[in-house]
Parts: C-alpha cells; structure tokens; sequence
C-alpha cells in the first residue's frame, strides 16, 4: 500500500481499559509500529501517549446505563471530529456508532471478542424470559452490520463462522512470545510450592473449587494458591479478603503486566478451570496461552477443544471442573513429580513458539488492513 501520509486509525472502545491487552498491546501497538497513525478512545482518566498510540480520553462512565448512551452518543461525536481513514470498534453496544460512521462514508472494523448472542443466555441482569428473544436480536444486529460495514475482526474460530468469509479475518488472542518470559525467573526446581490463577475471580471461574481443592492438599507439600484478579462478586470478594494471606490462599488482586510475568515465572502450576458454560466451552481462554508462554504446565476443565489444544502440546492435566477431588489430584501430582511438570512447562512454551503466538495473528490484523486499501 502507497502512503504519501501515514493512515489514520481510530480504535473505539467503551467497555474496556485504556491498557487493555488485546485493544492496546497487540491490535494499536502493532499497527503504530507498522506506520500507522493510531488513535485510541477510551473512557480513561488522561490523555497520554503509550507505545506511539495516542490515547484520547473520554469521561469515566458512572453506571452501565451511563456507559451505554451518554458516553457512547459523545464517543460518536469525538470520533468524527478524528477524521480517521479507518475506525476500528470493540464492543456490541459501540454497532450503532460503526453503522453510522459507515454512512458518513468511513472505513469501519468491527473486532468482536466474544460470542455476543451466546453471552446474553447468561447474563444475570438481563430477564430471563427476555434472553432468547435478545439473543435472536443480537444475532440479527451482528449478520445485518457485518454486511454494511467494510471488515469483521474475530478472536476465534467459532466466532468468524458466524461472519461472511470474504470480510473476516481471524486474530487470536494469543499471547506475545517475550511478554511473560522473566530473565529473572528461578529454575523451575528451585521454585516455592506455588500454584496460580490469574484473571477474573468468580464461581463461575472455578474460584470456590479451587481453594476447595488446596484445602485437600497434604501439609507436607507446604502449597499455596496465589490468586490475582478482580472480584466483582460481593459474597466472594469478602471471601477472598477473609482468605487473604491466611495459610494456603495468598489473594494479591490485580497485577500489571510485569507483575505478571514475575508471578509466572516462579510459580509452578498455572490454573484454568472454568464451569461448562455456553461462553467458556469454545473459548480459547488468554490465560491457558499464557501460562504456557512462560513455561508452566497447567491444570484445565475437560472441554474438547481444550483437550485438543493441551493433549497435542502435552503441556499439562485435565478435569472435571466440578470435581474438587479431581482438581487436588492433578495439582498434587504436579507438584510431587516436578520433572515431568517442567517438561510439560517447556512442551507448552514450544507449542506458543511455534503456532500459539501473537505474531502470526498480527500478520492477519495488517492484512485485514492492507485489504480495506486493495
């Protein structure tokens, strides 16, 4: 593509973080380096320049409702008064603002991250009796937009399904290969009895089974499980802060990305055990990715596609989320017989390498691009 002036992409989102890995480390990082000139709105606290990507405040939004309408109506406005060649947006309530950035003759990219029509069949303030009829809705939203708008941004392959073939192009939100490798990481053997989960804390995440099953550890292993995340949930949040730092439940909250990568890299097992729900069965979720990048084998729910992914890597155990015995067994095993859990580590890590990683999926990103431009 011939640029006599660099292109300018507007990235839009309401729901998310100013820092939010996907949006701002991996999809503008990535086009900002290739010579783009990215910008990003974002309900955040300053304007600030991160990594060559401009970020452009919006107001803090008070409450969802808030989010939904006044914030979103003056992202609209902002937007425009940008003048981008492309406008990139991130969140099914933003489809309103894409549509009509598209009448106004813009370029525009819808990135969806999650099964938006599925969600709905679980989303606790939406009416129960209301989830089918809103779920046939979205999905009508989605199919009529994706026709109107000029690209389809998808995370993962059950997604772009849904999305005609020739606009979309699948991103995975694979990790970054050197992200989470800690240069002063502890060898593996010379590592405390530490377990991990890292992300959102909540029941359906498998949060209660898993301190369940730490409590059936022996003594003798002297484990901990190291919780970082946000809890959202009020019984459980005061649960975890009972918990906290007491015998085997060590609860840090939220960490940022270097943080993050210390933590991984002098822990031993890393944790993904979500419940069977309609959102999680074919997710691919960022965290299993994760722990494989820094070389930790993991303990995940047995759901097909992700026995696929870990029994071809070898990097790790699979069970029953609802099984607390179950759960306990493959830690322990795990931390009793840390040679083979190293191997795991080391085989997870290869497979990022070679298929699992973010850079081949931002070849796909600048592509979808080179694409709008053809």
């Amino acid at each position: 593509m011939n640029k006599q002036l660099p292109v300018k992409i507007c990235h839009l989102t309401s729901v998310h973080k100013a820092y939010d890995v996907r949006i701002l480390l991996k999809e503008c990082r990535t086009l900002a380096a290739s010579g783009y000139d990215v910008v990003l709105l974002v309900p955040h606290e300053r304007d600030e320049v991160v990594d060559s990507v401009c970020i452009r405040k919006l107001p803090l939004p008070r409450n969802r409702w808030d989010r939904m309408f006044r914030v979103v109506w003056l992202m609209y406005r902002v937007a425009l008064s940008e003048k981008a060649d492309i406008y990139h947006f991130h969140d099914p309530e933003l489809i309103p603002v894409g549509l009509l950035l598209k009448l106004q003759g813009r370029r525009v990219i819808y990135d969806v991250h999650e099964d938006l029509p599925r969600h709905i069949l679980i989303k606790p303030w939406i009416n129960a009796r209301l989830r089918k009829l809103l779920m046939k809705a979205a999905e009508a939203g989605e199919w009529l937009t994706a026709r109107i708008i000029d690209g389809v941004a998808a995370a993962t392959p059950v997604i772009a399904r849904r999305f005609p073939a020739r606009k979309t192009a699948l991103i995975q939100n694979f990790p970054i290969i050197d992200e989470l490798r800690n240069s002063d990481l502890l060898p593996y053997s010379a590592r405390s009895m530490d377990v991990t989960y890292v992300g959102g804390l909540a029941k359906e995440r498998g949060t209660q089974e898993i301190i369940r099953a730490m409590s059936l550890l022996p003594e003798t292993l002297k484990a901990r499980l190291v919780l970082a995340g946000t809890c959202d949930e009020q019984n459980l949040q005061h649960e975890l802060y009972r918990l906290r730092n007491f015998g085997k439940i060590v609860f840090i909250g939220w960490q940022t990305r270097e943080e993050i990568s210390r933590l991984l890299g002098n822990v031993r097992v890393g944790l993904v055990i979500l419940h069977p729900r309609i959102n999680y069965v074919e997710s691919q979720p960022v965290k299993l990715f994760e722990y494989m990048a820094a070389g930790i084998p993991v303990v995940a729910s047995d759901f097909p596609l992700w026995r696929k992914i870990i029994d071809e890597a070898q990097c790790g155990l699979l069970v029953d989320p609802f099984n607390v015995g179950g759960i306990a067994d493959a830690i322990r095993w795990l931390l009793e017989n840390p040679c083979e859990a190293e191997l795991m580590g080391k085989r997870g890590q290869e497979a990022v390498n070679q298929q699992f990683n973010w850079q081949r999926e931002a070849d796909s990103l600048l592509q979808l691009y080179e694409n709008l431009f053809s």
